[in-house]
């Protein structure tokens, strides 16, 4: 393991909800030698079983217990909010009497604004407000990240450090979270949509589904790879291998009938809208409570 590095290695870290995101977070920090085990805690709402598997396979420590937990998150000097979306308002509520001014907020919850995140918790606090994706669970996530004003410059290290252990972590204004959503927060799953297709037709044409779930998932990598590899445009990668009049021409044209990227460019602004929703959703909650 590399020796801790930066601010990050100096502080103790609650997850707050103990799901997959939380898990991809922690066994990060810990495999790129950021930080100790023994300076993460974990905590959820009931399931403590859960927590026991955590430190088994990582040496965190569970938090375990009403006590333990409010003794977690009053002393850690980073909080990371992973509960659900549909209950962030009053877990929100329930966590503000116990949190200090000076911790660092760390919020993965789909929506939830930061100016949201003040209301519910009585104020002005360093927040940082993140969308990961799923890929961050091996070590190849794509995370947009913004930052509330109070945030300080070495609080913003830490975090981009804390997701960049996962992927790769960019800076964007909070409006734009959304689009992140849109883009990459949701994209693992079209991917996976566009592979379905590919294997079950595959299997159609008479392919055995091993066959054509290997070609599919090699393929897939191979694009993504030519495109990160060579720096050049998709759409430029895309016109060399379509010949005129060609096996893929006929495809592609194919696709155009059937207004595959209209489809896939309404889906991202849905997806982006839906965001803003239940942001909106759990602000109404906020300010009627």
């Amino acid at each position: 393991m590399k020796q801790a590095s930066s601010a990050i290695g100096n502080v103790s870290i609650c997850f707050y909800g103990a799901g997959a995101m939380a898990e991809a977070i922690l066994r990060g920090l810990i495999e790129a030698g950021l930080t100790r085990a023994d300076r993460i805690i974990v905590t959820n709402r009931q399931n403590a079983e859960r927590l026991r598997e955590l430190h088994l396979q990582y040496g965190v420590v569970p938090a375990i217990g009403e006590q333990a937990k409010q003794d977690a998150l009053r002393t850690a000097d980073i909080v990371v909010l992973g509960m659900k979306p549909k209950d962030s308002a009053s877990a929100l509520r329930a966590l503000a009497p116990l949190l200090r001014q000076e911790q660092l907020i760390v919020s993965a919850i789909a929506g939830l604004s930061i100016d949201t995140i003040m209301t519910l918790l009585g104020g002005q606090r360093a927040i940082v407000r993140t969308m990961p994706n799923t890929s961050s669970t091996i070590g190849l996530g794509a995370t947009g990240i913004s930052f509330s004003s109070s945030v300080s410059a070495v609080q913003q290290e830490m975090a981009l450090a804390m997701f960049g252990a996962v992927g790769i972590a960019t800076v964007v204004d909070e409006p734009l979270i959304e689009a992140v959503n849109g883009v990459s927060g949701s994209g693992p799953a079209y991917v996976y949509y566009l592979m379905e297709a590919m294997i079950s037709t595959g299997v159609e044409l008479g392919l055995t589904t091993e066959a054509a779930r290997e070609l599919t998932v090699q393929t897939v990598r191979g694009a993504a790879e030519m495109v990160a590899s060579t720096g050049e445009n998709p759409e430029e990668l895309r016109r060399k291998v379509t010949s005129p009049g060609g096996t893929t021409q006929a495809a592609i044209d194919t696709l155009e009938r059937y207004r595959f990227q209209e489809g896939m460019n309404a889906a991202i602004l849905r997806c982006a809208e839906r965001a803003r929703e239940m942001g909106e959703a759990i602000r109404s909650e906020a300010i009627e409570s």
